[in-house]
């Protein structure tokens, strides 16, 4: 073949190649959709930072051609050239250096097979970029030392005192003062030891052997963010801090993303802490299982995946995951006096009642009616059973409660768990918001030991709830006289979406307009430029049970026969019982249903890994909300998810908290610097201002327009007229119904009368007759 040909050939692109470009451009995109099941990487960020540590200067030739120097930058360069040239012959294995710890397929060296492997730790600065890279933030927020806030307390105090002193004693005070704050907000911000590869576990991290080969066999090899800072943490604190006082153990909260693995995180260290408690794990029926760890979790199918994820792990360990359910009876013994004497302790009560007094219950009827049907434990199936054998629990707040009370009150517990170690809960910020309050913290109380380990975890979490922890965290320790460091990991932004999600706003003026960009949204045209098109299987969230039903029953015959018809669409709330509830999710999780609507039931927590996009077709409740619920889709780093929001002019004075969100997540992903955001500012600067209490409102009840059961609240595509001519015909229907029925009464009145009559006349009428 002639070069000078192929250099020669014309540069003017041929339309049959621009053709075959977009077709696999088409294909590309396709392929990018989280419903094509190829996950790149997990990983949500890989911010590129210098491989050179901050502080150490690069080697330089010296000026007088020293021997040495001359020898280092010899070496350097040779480096830099096997790293370059890729056709350059392999160095000796004398040159190589040490040799990295090899993975299970490489075999291990003979050296390392009889020697326990100590554990490889990375320097601060090495620690540093990687956490950086990532966006992994560490706070110590409570700790045995003081912290800031005490130390100004104590100041404060001393200040008090030495108020008649001399000045100069005054401005010593201070320095003192300075200095112990810079001191202690050194400790604020912590870089632990990052987890760069799931094999760690098994050599750095000496975690059971069954355990690490059941986390390969599940394909997991590269950690995501919260599984690279949180494990290392929760596993061996003193090593991954590099404190031996930390081997105690630490409490933990973790803020990440939804969809970024915090199941697995907090799975294998409950695992791994059973197994470490029975020592030597044998095959047999030598096996005692005892109840070390509880999960609680809002809902009950988010519980039910917790089990399914725990039993994957715990395949040949012999530790039992077990969700709980009516009738279990659990490892327990009666009412303790700790518990009776923390409960008295306890002084925020007087604030729960307050606000529980500005909540309504039909605003989160979803939540609260999804552990109604666990409710009503007989005391005579609790006699009847034998004790489960159970070593992790997950549960629902409202269930294990009724097991812990005799009474049937679901504030306070009567019975304690003594044996438990770890208290898991799973979206914190809903445990422990004024609805579920109460019930969790009668669990936490009841987990009397005093080496009870509490880890928080959620995508969401307000400051208040930070504050709430810390609180009974220290009330907790002064109590049983422990002492504890709180830690905190947040993942990227706080309280933002998932940055590999595209978010869309739509206007659609008033409930009919939304309808028509649902519809739009099933039959999209090829000429539209909006934006990425929403494909099936996706969900569509509402605000109520029946507004739910009432889309359900408007869309189910828009997909033709063809396609499957009615059997596509499915509609899921919490009135529904488990067994239907627990189908609908198997269909949709198989592909069978391709449109799934539901209520906030399943806004939290529930992982579908080929949920190609959300739509809101109402404005969720509040910022919290929209997080959630656009996390349903994006899972485990998956791009081309689509969440798209409708509102209507009803909902514009509450559009500012979810755009601001669909804002910052942009921000966080990088398409404000491009040009590709959403949310234009000016529409930012337009929306109102939400005041506090409507906020407040809006979490409670949502919008209260479509409470109201009018023209706001319907959806249809009727007329005014034919819903007017079906309510007067049914109308009619029900007044000759109730008029035939007052006819049977009268007719029933009227003959008791004469037969009663007949009676009277036939009756004898003494010695006179």
């Amino acid at each position: 073949m002639d070069i000078l040909k192929i250099l020669s050939r014309g540069t003017k692109p041929n339309p049959k190649n621009q053709a075959a470009k977009g077709s696999a451009a088409a294909v590309t995109a396709a392929t990018k959709l989280p419903s094509a099941g190829a996950i790149p990487r997990p990983q949500l960020f890989n911010d590129p930072v210098s491989s050179t540590p901050r502080g150490k200067k690069r080697k330089r030739k010296n000026k007088g051609g020293d021997k040495d120097g001359d020898d280092d930058a010899q070496n350097n360069e040779d480096e830099d050239l096997s790293d370059v040239d890729f056709f350059a012959p392999p160095k000796p294995k004398s040159e190589t250096g040490p040799q990295q710890h090899t993975t299970e397929e490489d075999g291990e060296p003979e050296k390392r097979k009889n020697k326990k492997r100590k554990v490889k730790t990375l320097d601060e600065d090495e620690c540093k970029q990687i956490l950086r890279s990532h966006r992994l933030k560490f706070t110590l927020l409570s700790s045995t030392s003081p912290t800031v806030a005490e130390l100004e307390a104590q100041a404060e105090a001393e200040g008090k005192k030495k108020k008649k002193k001399k000045s100069k004693k005054g401005e010593e005070s201070k320095e003192e003062k300075e200095k112990e704050t810079k001191k202690s907000s050194k400790l604020m911000q912590l870089w632990p030891q990052p987890l760069t590869a799931f094999g760690q576990l098994k050599y750095d991290y000496g975690i059971n052997q069954t355990l690490a080969d059941n986390i390969t066999r599940q394909g997991f090899k590269v950690p995501t963010e919260v599984q690279m800072g949180a494990l290392p943490l929760l596993l061996q604190p003193g090593t991954a801090l590099g404190d031996k006082e930390m081997d105690k153990g630490v409490d933990f909260l973790a803020v990440a993303p939804t969809g970024s693995g915090k199941t697995i995180a907090f799975l294998i260290p409950a695992i791994e802490g059973v197994l470490k408690a029975r020592g030597e794990v044998q095959e047999g029926d030598g096996i005692k299982n005892e109840l070390r760890a509880i999960v609680v979790a809002p809902t009950r199918e988010l519980a039910s995946q917790i089990v399914n994820e725990g039993r994957k792990l715990a395949i040949g360990t012999g530790v039992r995951v077990v969700l709980m359910k009516r009738g279990l009876r659990l490892q327990a013994e009666g009412g303790d006096e700790q518990a009776e004497a923390e409960e008295d302790s306890d002084s925020e009560e007087d604030e729960e009642k307050q606000e529980e007094q500005q909540e309504d219950d039909e605003g989160e009827e979803e939540q609260e009616d999804s552990d109604e049907e666990d409710g009503g434990d007989k005391k005579k199936d609790q006699k009847e059973k034998p004790l489960a054998k159970v070593d992790i629990l997950v549960t629902t707040p409202k269930i294990l409660l009724n097991f812990l009370s005799d009474d049937g009150k679901l504030t306070s517990s009567k019975k304690t768990l003594p044996t438990v170690r770890s208290l898991i809960l799973d979206e914190a910020d809903v445990l422990l918001d004024p609805i579920f309050r109460k019930q969790t913290m009668a669990i936490w109380k009841s987990c009397v030991h005093p080496d009870v380990a509490l880890t928080c975890w959620s995508a969401t979490m307000a400051s208040n709830i930070e504050a709430l922890v810390t609180k009974h965290l220290s009330k907790r320790a002064k109590h049983f006289n422990i002492s504890r460091p709180l830690i905190r990991l947040v993942v990227g932004l706080k309280d933002t979406a998932v940055p590999n999600v595209t978010h869309k706003l739509i206007y659609t003026a008033t409930e009919q307009g939304k309808l028509l960009a649902l519809r739009q949204l099933l039959h999209p045209a090829s000429s539209s430029d909006s934006g990425p098109p929403l494909r099936p299987p996706f969900i569509v969230f509402t605000q109520t049970i029946d507004r739910a039903k009432a889309l359900h029953k408007e869309l189910q015959f828009d997909i033709p026969l063809e396609a499957g018809g009615s059997a596509r669409i499915a509609v899921l709330h919490s009135s529904l019982s488990d067994q239907i509830r627990s189908k609908i999710m198997a269909k949709f999780r198989s592909g069978e249903v391709w449109v799934l609507i539901t209520t906030d039931v399943l806004a939290r927590g529930v992982d579908f890994a080929g949920v190609n996009g959300v739509v809101n077709y109402d404005v969720p409740t509040s910022a919290a909300g929209y997080v959630h619920r656009a996390g349903r889709t994006g899972r485990a780093g998956r791009e081309g998810g689509v969440a798209v929001t409708f509102y209507t002019k009803e909902d514009i004075p509450f559009v500012k908290s979810v755009a601001n969100v669909i804002a910052a997540s942009e921000k966080q992903a990088g398409k404000t610097a491009a040009g590709e955001e959403s949310v234009k500012k000016w529409l930012l600067d337009a929306l109102p201002k939400v005041a506090k209490e409507d906020k407040r409102k809006l979490k409670v009840r949502g919008v209260e327009a479509r409470r109201a059961g009018g023209k706001e609240a319907s959806i249809t595509t009727q007329s005014s007229w034919e819903r007017r001519k079906e309510n007067n015909k049914r109308q009619a229907i029900e007044a000759s119904k109730k008029r035939k029925r007052l006819a049977q009464q009268a007719e029933k009145q009227d003959g008791g009368a004469d037969k009663k009559k007949k009676e009277n006349d036939e009756e004898w009428g003494g010695l006179d007759d």
